[in-house]
């Protein structure tokens, strides 16, 4: 999902949005991406504590530490969208955002709180591992529009052509 959404991000910014809609559509994408991220990171995470090794374990806290940093900027992220014009209401957390919402900071805390015992300070990682990187599943199929319908020609409408409820002469 991380790629999805950095791919729609990067796609967006070479569009002419000046219709008002494209700030909002910006902070969207970021919004979304940085929740993507946010998961990553916590499975990620979870995935390196699992491993045997000091090394992973020190890895998996800064993972989940990255993770709990992100969760707090996808709310800065999701009220900067809210609040930009048009302005729209905050939605309430479902799905499996409401369920990371809840997750990351406790596991965070919790795993930061054990290693920590047991490896010293210095040796956690102050910085995020990088995520691996998987192959996109997905590739879009080329599409090609279908032709203009008749009724979308203003030639059409204005000499009444299409207009079924006028009398036919």
């Amino acid at each position: 999902m991380v790629k999805y959404w950095q791919q729609a991000r990067d796609k967006i910014m070479n569009l002419p949005l000046a219709n008002g809609w494209g700030k909002k559509h910006r902070l969207f994408l970021k919004w979304k991406y940085m929740e993507a991220k946010a998961a990553a990171y916590y499975y990620h995470g979870l995935i390196l504590d699992e491993g045997n090794t000091e090394k992973s374990h020190v890895m998996a806290i800064a993972a989940l530490q990255a993770a709990d940093e992100y969760l707090k900027e996808i709310k800065r992220a999701c009220e900067a969208f809210n609040s930009s014009i048009p302005v729209s209401r905050s939605p309430p957390l479902w799905g499996s955002m409401k369920y990371l919402s809840e997750k990351i900071p406790k596991d965070a805390s919790r795993k930061v709180q054990i290693n920590t015992d047991l490896y010293s300070h210095e040796k956690i990682m102050k910085t995020a591992p990088t995520l691996p990187d998987f192959a996109l599943a997905l590739k879009p199929d080329e599409y090609e529009l279908p032709p203009v319908h008749a009724s979308w020609n203003e030639e059409s409408i204005n000499n009444g052509q299409l207009d079924s409820n006028k009398p036919k002469e």
